[in-house]
């Protein structure tokens, strides 16, 4: 939960923390990223993904920043406390100074001036520090409430996403279609939400909506309860989705090598931006869980250089994703989920029946591990957002009022809908862009004025952001601001 603090748990190597970066950036965005190049253009795409890669590793360093100030902001308090502390001993010490001999002050003494004692730097990131906290230390009141319901609205978006992949991926696997290989794909019948599934009685929409409540009902209840995701769980979702992506682009590439690449992707479409911009937002949004995945790295000397060489890999990862997918496929027949797009019974290359279930399962079992997890964070910071000093929830609020808040609007949204390039698009441009440019950089320019007041202006803080100059501060508002105007003014225009 946002705003809670609590010391490192067990450490790991700077390398196993940038393979958990990684694994935390590269999710549910990377699956809808194929869709959204071909039908944005391969050269918008491209400049448009190196961009906003750049300003989301910048924006990142900013956290990291603030989390070394916030970290400094609690060493600082708690010397002063142990000052005062050591204030009324000294009195004490004065007061009994006559009955002990000198050995016995300087035993009492020698604990201070151990060289086996460990030097903290002032700005060491010891203690993990959530954004929420890092929130009410620098932000007023103001700017703590539009922290949280920027990420409250983030949370609800991506339990809809969640919400709609699931059922959606079981839909298309279960429902038959009755396709002849012989026949060109010009004269296949297009599938729609009223083709039928398991016979006449039943459509794809009625099917998709039939998994959707067997989704709810069988994960909605945990965000009743506290569950923990297992180190075991992470591995195994891990797992799976290093090998279901390894899978997906040998397979786009060996198709274009054998000449049967049907992309032929154009070269931009100003309308598409929008929903692009959105998607590579969510697909690099690791902000909101950095602190607990950089305070337990045990040597954070090169840090910033660590960081940008996993978004660097991460930025090429997508594109090989991304451009195998627009050129192997063309670009109508691109699936919102991207791994349903290597089911095809009639393709040699694509056909084996194994991998072609893995693959349509893969956003299954990976997202429905993470649902619970993501709903029991949204119930938590619901819980902060409206809790007020001194008052204590009621045991109908606190146990069934807010799990309901929590859980109904993302599935009734996804009863609602099922294109998940629209709701990634719509997540992404406006919370996600809110959690990924606007708070960090709010963030790290008021902890850089708590800094200048706490320590002086000449205090060095060996975590200080690559783009420390306030320039990129500024630079970084003016873009956030003017990218979700842009994404408004294009909406509004397209629906006219």
């Amino acid at each position: 939960m946002a705003g809670d603090i609590t010391e490192t748990g067990s450490l790991y190597s700077p390398f196993m923390g940038l393979i958990y970066i990684f694994n935390l950036i590269v999710g549910t965005g990377a699956l809808t990223m194929p869709k959204a190049f071909g039908a944005a253009g391969w050269l918008i795409s491209l400049v448009l993904i190196i961009l906003l890669g750049f300003f989301s590793f910048m924006t990142t360093t900013f956290v990291v920043e603030t989390m070394s100030v916030a970290n400094a902001r609690l060493r600082w308090k708690t010397r002063e406390k142990q000052n005062e502390d050591d204030a009324h001993t000294e009195d004490v010490i004065e007061d009994e100074e006559e009955n002990q001999s000198e050995e016995e002050r300087r035993a009492l003494l020698a604990p201070v001036n151990d060289p086996k004692r460990r030097r903290v730097d002032l700005y060491d990131i010891t203690e993990r520090v959530e954004m929420g906290q890092m929130a009410s230390m620098f932000f007023n009141k103001i700017g703590w409430y539009l922290f949280y319901l920027c990420i409250v609205i983030y949370l609800y978006g991506d339990l809809a996403i969640y919400a709609a992949a699931v059922p959606k991926s079981l839909r298309d696997i279960t429902c038959p279609v009755n396709i002849t290989c012989n026949i060109k794909p010009s004269k296949q019948i297009n599938l729609t939400n009223s083709s039928p599934c398991w016979g006449t009685a039943v459509n794809r929409q009625n099917a998709y909506r039939v998994y959707l409540g067997a989704f709810s009902l069988l994960l909605g209840p945990f965000v009743f309860f506290n569950v923990q995701k297992t180190k075991y769980l992470q591995l195994l979702t891990s797992l799976m989705r290093w090998v279901a992506f390894t899978i997906m682009i040998i397979l786009a590439m060996t198709r274009i090598t054998h000449g049967k690449g049907e992309g032929h992707p154009k070269m931009e479409s100003i309308t598409s931006v929008p929903n692009l911009f959105g998607v590579c937002v969510y697909s690099f949004m690791c902000q909101h869980s950095l602190p607990s995945l950089v305070t337990p790295i045990k040597n954070k000397r090169h840090l910033s250089l660590l960081v940008f060489f996993d978004f660097l890999v991460i930025l090429v990862f997508y594109l090989v994703l991304s451009f195998t997918g627009i050129f192997c496929f063309n670009n109508k027949d691109i699936k919102d989920i991207y791994t349903l797009n290597f089911m095809d019974k009639c393709d040699p290359i694509t056909s084996a029946k194994e991998i072609s279930y893995f693959l349509g399962l893969f956003p299954v079992f990976t997202l429905s591990t993470n649902f619970p997890i993501i709903a029991i964070t949204l119930r938590n910071n619901l819980k902060t957002l409206f809790h007020r000093d001194g008052y204590t929830y009621p045991w109908i609020i606190d146990r069934i009022f807010f799990p309901l808040l929590t859980i109904v609007p993302p599935i009734a949204v996804a009863f609602g809908t099922d294109d998940l390039e629209f709701l990634v698009g719509v997540t992404g441009s406006y919370a996600g862009a809110g959690i990924q440019y606007l708070v960090p950089a709010f963030l790290v320019y008021s902890a850089r004025k708590e800094q200048r007041i706490l320590f002086g202006p000449g205090s060095i803080n060996k975590h200080t952001s690559p783009f420390r100059h306030t320039f990129w501060v500024y630079f970084v508002w003016i873009w956030g601001t003017l990218s979700i105007i842009f994404v408004t003014v294009n909406h509004i225009l397209t629906k006219s």
